[in-house]
């Protein structure tokens, strides 16, 4: 196993030099950017991070100034509807979205923006429901990086309700009320205890406790539970994917990461995925893994590393113009 060992900045700062900003969508929404990279010498490529839903760039700072330490150019962008970014606001904070061709829209927007904004290599990373939109934007033919990671990729749920059951609740329980209201009480999932929370997340405390600073320093960074529009829309896009041909057209470079034991996302939806794909390699964790591998403890979240970065060294090579100016 590599160890990872570098001089860097921990979970809850934002780096000297780190920009952030926002850039707008194709419909003028406000959305939430950052970007760095450390040192002068010649980039590595560039890299566009999408996190999870719930999710926001802070958790990440450990993981994108790794990546910079290796020379990566770092982009990282929140969703609309969450974290500070505008959108659906006027209700429980839930990140209700009308449809996930939205956020579709907003990736493929930005991926142009960013791709003449920054060197190549140029690979998209995506965590969860990030990695479940980065998935059907490429599938969609929307963007077209160099390589793509997907870490514990949103395709399914974790859940013993057959796929056909989810949709056909979800779609009753959006005609049954306000279709934006919570779907459930508290937690990432129905049922869930909000004080077991870290359990369906990962075994590292510190870097944990690291969110819950975040969302107390900046308060605006909490979701509450999915909204039962958010459910039926995300079974929508899960058939999307599903549908034949659809990942198979897909001709770039994919990681995907999971654990077998994941709570929150589905294990065999995740294997099926990687099976599909023409050009896949499938890295996976059994119980010494919870949901968000990069924020894992270090005997898991080094293996994450290093799965990187061998799947990047071999699919996204530093390009030889850039790799001469080091020289």
């Amino acid at each position: 196993m590599v160890k990872h060992v570098w001089k860097g900045i921990g979970g809850r700062e934002i780096p000297a030099g780190a920009s952030e900003s926002t850039w707008s969508a194709s419909d003028g929404t406000a959305i939430r950017r950052i970007d760095w990279r450390r040192g002068d010498g010649p980039p590595r490529g560039s890299i566009l991070f999408l996190p999870g839903r719930g999710d926001f760039y802070e958790k990440y700072l450990e993981t994108f100034d790794y990546w910079a330490s290796k020379g990566w150019c770092v982009t990282a962008a929140d969703w609309r509807g969450q974290a500070g970014s505008a959108g659906p606001q006027s209700g429980p904070p839930v990140g209700d979205i009308a449809d996930f061709s939205v956020w579709v829209n907003d990736l493929a927007h930005l991926y142009q923006i960013w791709r003449a904004q920054t060197p190549g290599p140029h690979v998209v990373i995506g965590h969860s429901m990030g990695g479940h939109l980065v998935l059907r934007t490429l599938a969609e033919q929307r963007i077209a990086p160099d390589a793509v990671v997907l870490s514990a990729p949103m395709l399914g749920f974790a859940t013993v309700l057959p796929r056909a059951v989810q949709r056909i609740y979800a779609a009753l329980m959006t005609r049954l009320g306000d279709p934006a209201r919570p779907a459930w009480k508290n937690s990432e999932k129905p049922g869930a205890r909000a004080a077991l929370r870290a359990n369906l997340l990962t075994h590292d405390d510190t870097r944990y406790a690291d969110e819950q600073w975040w969302r107390e320093q900046r308060p605006w960074l909490a979701l509450g539970p999915a909204s039962w529009r958010w459910l039926q829309k995300s079974s929508e896009s899960f058939d999307r994917l599903d549908a034949p041909g659809m990942l198979e057209r897909v001709t770039t470079p994919v990681l995907l990461l999971a654990t077998r034991r994941d709570a929150l996302v589905s294990w065999p939806a995740i294997a099926r995925a990687a099976q599909r794909l023409p050009k896949a390699q499938l890295v996976a964790w059994g119980r010494e893994a919870r949901h968000e591998l990069l924020r894992e403890c270090d005997a898991v979240r080094d293996r994450v590393l290093a799965s990187i970065d061998e799947f990047l060294e071999r699919e996204a090579p530093q390009r030889q113009d850039t790799a001469a100016m080091a020289e």
